[in-house]
């Protein structure tokens, strides 16, 4: 009889960030609030391609960060965080915490893949220069992670707030920003390479999704974003699922979406990996 091969495990990290919100605090009580959900008896730990996927999630705490606005020194604790688990060979799923932790997560992944796409799904593009003084904000991430050159591509889907300063920013990045209204014409076979997932909650609408800060009605259904991350190419190397806000959530429901995500990319990334 042959062996039967272990699977890898892909590590789960919490960041438990909210102090660059510019809105509402809460968002430090997302890890666990979605944790909680991963584990609630009202579901199991199968995704919809019937692979128990929960044990395969190797949960390795939360980054030990001040949770301080604008702090360098916490962006620096989760870049190194972030690179420990690359330097292990993992997959990497990381709950947040605002959207401030998907920069210096991306820095930690342009030490390893110098040809990564990122897939954004949110309501904004997030790429201001600067919000309110802070560079650092949740309304920054893409802007400093650009410029840094943490991504060859970045497509954002689910954009409806874009300013004139976000269409600017689109332009001088060359992004690739696509509205509700226009999902249809995201073409995931178009991808190559090791991809990144940025699932920002407030993405969906708020009927989907009532537990974050932010809310934008007219956005992406759990089905559209589900869709999305089966038609995503491989290697998914990497994922995050940010901004929510468990104070503003309704029974637990936007935790359970945000558990359903990290159900379904951690089966897209075993699916997808390389050989």
């Amino acid at each position: 009889m042959t062996a039967r091969r272990s699977i890898d495990p892909i590590s789960l990290l919490g960041i438990a960030l909210d102090a660059n919100s510019s809105f509402l605090a809460g968002c430090a009580l997302g890890p666990d609030a979605i944790r909680a959900a991963l584990h609630s008896a009202s579901g199991n730990d199968a995704n919809e391609a019937s692979v128990h996927v929960t044990p395969l999630l190797d949960d390795v705490g939360d980054v030990s960060i001040a949770n301080e606005r604008g702090s360098h020194a916490d962006a620096d604790a989760i870049t190194a965080a972030v690179r420990g688990q690359l330097a292990a060979g993992r997959q990497l799923i990381t709950l947040g915490g605002d959207h401030s932790v998907t920069y210096p997560i991306l820095r930690a992944f342009r030490e390893v893949h110098d040809d990564l796409t990122v897939v954004h799904v949110d309501a904004h593009p997030d790429m201001y220069d600067d919000l309110d003084g802070n560079p650092l904000s949740h309304a920054s991430p893409f802007a400093r992670a650009l410029e840094e050159g943490c991504m060859t591509k970045l497509v954002q889907l689910g954009i409806r707030t874009a300013t004139q300063h976000m269409v600017d920013q689109a332009e001088r990045w060359n992004v690739t920003m696509i509205t509700p209204r226009r999902l249809s014409e995201f073409d995931a076979s178009s991808l190559t390479g090791p991809i990144y997932v940025s699932l920002d909650l407030d993405g969906l609408d708020p009927s989907c999704a009532p537990g974050v800060s932010h809310h934008e009605p007219g956005g992406l259904t759990v089905r559209e974003v589900l869709d999305v991350i089966d038609a995503l190419p491989g290697p998914i190397v990497g994922a995050d699922i940010v901004e929510l806000n468990p104070t503003r959530d309704v029974v637990d429901m936007t935790a359970m979406v945000g558990a359903k995500f990290a159900k379904e990319l951690a089966g897209a990334m075993l699916a997808r990996r390389r050989p």
